[in-house]
């Protein structure tokens, strides 16, 4: 059964979406500390968001990045905002749909069935899944999830990008200016340092897994994955 997370402050509107759906047969997750959307997902993993764009502390573009960088779950957006310009800004940060109030229920319904069905059902790609695998650790870059010894670790999507090619190169130093290449398109605006807090996040990942001391700083070229850590444990 598929869980639907609704992000919206109105009440009444949440009220009634949460009816409409679960008598379609969802599931359905209610947030209702605003100031935590991101913790609720990682929690709870819903197969898709239904999010609204005014919301306390953070509106709704901001949230979807945030899922976004994590997931590549549906999002769909339900807004009293009608602008394409609003419309512009939902799909540039990582939307899959619009949805406009007043809204009939029924369209909602609709939509949620198209999107799940096109992210996991009938429409989806059937192509296999793409996996990186060295020394048993896997990376799944389409789920952003790292696995080693049956414990999975979640990753952002720049951490799985990153850990892709140290993997596929996994013995060999990567310089820094291959991992940017892979990490931006335009090196130009990236903070050195930038990169620097991406392999400390990846080091946490690992390190999660129980896996220390893999990812090496080789001084004044790049970094390398030890060819001998899948001996630990």
């Amino acid at each position: 059964m598929s869980t639907i997370m609704i992000v919206e402050d109105d009440p009444k509107i949440c009220e009634l979406l949460q009816s409409h759906i679960e008598k379609y047969g969802y599931q359905t997750l209610v947030v209702s500390d605003f100031e935590r959307v991101i913790d609720y997902f990682h929690e709870n993993r819903p197969d898709l968001v239904l999010l609204d764009v005014n919301l306390p502390s953070f509106d709704g573009y901001y949230w979807c990045r945030q899922i976004r960088a994590v997931s590549t779950c549906p999002i769909l957006f339900i807004s009293a905002r009608e602008s394409k310009m609003d419309q512009v800004m939902a799909l540039e940060n990582g939307a899959d749909d619009y949805i406009t109030k007043p809204f009939y229920y029924e369209v909602v319904i609709a939509k949620i069935r198209s999107h799940l069905r096109r992210a996991y059902g009938s429409y989806a790609m059937q192509a296999e899944e793409k996996t990186v695998e060295w020394s048993g650790l896997i990376l799944y870059p389409e789920r952003l999830e790292l696995s080693w010894k049956g414990q999975t670790a979640h990753l952002a999507k720049k951490e799985a990008m990153l850990l892709e090619k140290l993997m596929e190169r996994s013995g060999r130093v990567v310089s820094r200016t291959r991992l940017l290449e892979k990490l931006w398109d335009d090196q130009q605006f990236v903070d050195d340092n930038t990169l620097n807090v991406y392999v400390t996040r990846v080091r946490k990942k690992l390190k999660e897994l129980g896996i220390e001391g893999a990812l090496e700083t080789v001084r004044g070229t790049g970094y390398r994955l030890k060819a001998t850590w899948g001996e630990q444990g």
